[in-house]
């Protein structure tokens, strides 16, 4: 027997020793660079294996082939989207996870208990008030939102009497639910496919405040509370039913903070009859609750019903980690609970199983890497981090409005900074067209990594901070490349 461990041992001992120089090699090889069209068709066309390979041979493949190209996300100078270094505690934590392999659906193994303690640690970390069994780790905050809208329609459609769960949604009332066109997609998603209908998905306007005392500066955008309150009462005048409001803790876009307490003020306190479900969008933003420079902006996140975070974020957790934190627990079980006699477990407690309280069965072990995440660092050194992103982000937004031919588009909250290359002088529409081509000609160049989106009509530039390794040589980089690129494509768009 133990001659047949070596085999695994070895093979586990080469993953390590590969995943350690992938990580340690990081920031002195380029932040991205295109996968050759000859690896690429390797991948995309490899044949199904007739007979096995020995476990060594595999790894030196996935290493020339895969790791070699990576998405560029562990490089400090590495600011798109909002994709994390991973924490090298949760990475290890991921192989011990992964070597248990349980279901963590429900049972009594150890996945169980500390799935509960994570969830609590995560609502402490921000301030959300918790019961235990109040909340669950999910694949993401896209499925987060699918099970706390879920759960607003089956209770909005319960208080007007009609039971979902049993007769669906063909003759009931007439749901209605309430965001900002800056709102995540996944928001839209679930609307759709819960089988609400994105019709009923009212866009709120923004609100619309100069930034600091300085006039001229970027225009700050947020949810119009007066306009949401209107547009609640109009629906409801016409006999429909607002169930949902959509608030964020951090847009992805600019990092902008909803006035989550004013929103609160008019849905109601958690569970209150006639109250309108407040679901806090926080993948990204809502841990920047820790970091007292910001943490007054939070006020209301823990009046919410439900809030979706994203520990594959700004914990570091490598992706494939959201959780969801819910006022009301017996509430959410009651919108998804359904087990079959299979599955029936009289010994277990009285909160049952987690698989009871949304729509997974069989689950990830996720709790493991995401306690070591936050066990290696406390919560002193999940704060120490956040800051540092955050104050990275302000030290970028100085550089950008420093530097003439840059330009701030939204103020800077949280660690994304929206930025646009404008210089003097240059049609809109020319510096419209350049911004747009920009991210991709400086990815292409290898030196940093940015994306675009765009921003109250705009193409815009969008660095997000997410790894407390990044310092001001990495964000004084960026703007290097960003004006480079920019005058570049620039040249080229004047000699057409």
């Amino acid at each position: 027997m133990a001659d047949s461990l070596f085999p695994v041992r070895d093979g586990l001992r080469a993953a390590a020793d590969l995943a350690a120089a992938h990580l340690d090699g990081v920031a002195a090889r380029p932040v991205w660079q295109p996968m050759p069209e000859q690896v690429r068709a390797a991948l995309l066309d490899a044949p199904l294996p007739e007979t096995g390979r020995a476990v060594g041979e595999l790894l030196d493949e996935a290493a020339r082939r895969m790791l070699a190209y990576p998405m560029g996300n562990g490089h400090p100078a590495f600011f798109g989207w909002v994709n994390a270094a991973p924490h090298p505690a949760a990475v290890a934590a991921g192989v011990l996870a992964s070597a248990s392999n349980p279901s963590s659906a429900g049972g009594d193994h150890a996945d169980v208990p500390l799935e509960r303690a994570v969830v609590r640690w995560l609502a402490q970390l921000v301030g959300f008030p918790h019961e235990t069994g109040a909340g669950l780790l999910t694949s993401g905050a896209s499925m987060a939102t699918i099970v706390a809208i879920g759960a607003a329609r089956h209770r909005a459609l319960e208080r007007a009497g009609w039971d979902v769960r049993e007769k669906g949604l063909a003759g009931a009332p007439e749901l209605t639910a309430y965001a900002t066109a800056e709102a995540h997609s996944c928001v839209r998603k679930a609307i759709e496919l819960l089988g609400i209908g994105s019709r009923a998905l009212r866009t709120v306007p923004e609100r619309v405040e100069k930034a600091g005392d300085a006039g001229g500066g970027p225009v700050g955008a947020g949810m119009d509370v007066e306009a949401l309150r209107e547009l609640i009462a109009r629906d409801r005048a016409a006999g429909r039913v607002p169930f949902l409001v959509v608030a964020s803790a951090g847009t992805v876009n600019t990092g902008a903070i909803d006035p989550l307490e004013q929103i609160a003020d008019v849905c109601g306190s958690p569970g209150g009859e006639g109250g309108v479900w407040l679901h806090i969008d926080g993948a990204y933003g809502a841990f920047g609750a820790v970091d007292a420079r910001v943490s007054a902006r939070y006020a209301g996140m823990a009046r919410a019903d439900s809030l979706a975070l994203d520990p594959h974020k700004w914990l570091q957790v490598p992706i494939g980690v959201g959780a969801l934190l819910v006022a009301d627990r017996a509430l959410l079980r009651s919108a998804f609970s359904l087990v079959p006699p299979y599955l029936r477990d009289e010994s277990g407690d009285a909160l049952g199983w987690l698989s009871e309280y949304g729509i997974e069965q069989t689950r990830q072990f996720r709790a493991l890497p995401v306690w070591a995440s936050i066990a290696a660092r406390g919560r002193a050194g999940v704060a120490a981090d956040v800051a540092a992103c955050n104050e990275t982000a302000q030290v970028l937004a100085r550089i950008v409005e420093e530097t003439p031919d840059l330009e701030l588009a939204a103020p800077v909250e949280l660690s994304i900074v929206a930025f646009r290359y404008a210089p003097a002088g240059v049609a809109p529409e020319q510096v419209d067209e350049v911004n747009a081509a920009l991210p991709a000609a400086i990815q292409e160049r290898g030196m940093a990594f940015v994306t675009g989106t765009v921003y109250q009509g705009r193409p815009v530039l969008r660095a997000c901070v997410l790894n407390p390794e990044t310092r001001e040589e990495h964000v004084r980089l960026l703007v290097a490349e960003a004006r480079a690129a920019g005058a570049e494509l620039l040249a080229g768009a004047t000699t057409r």
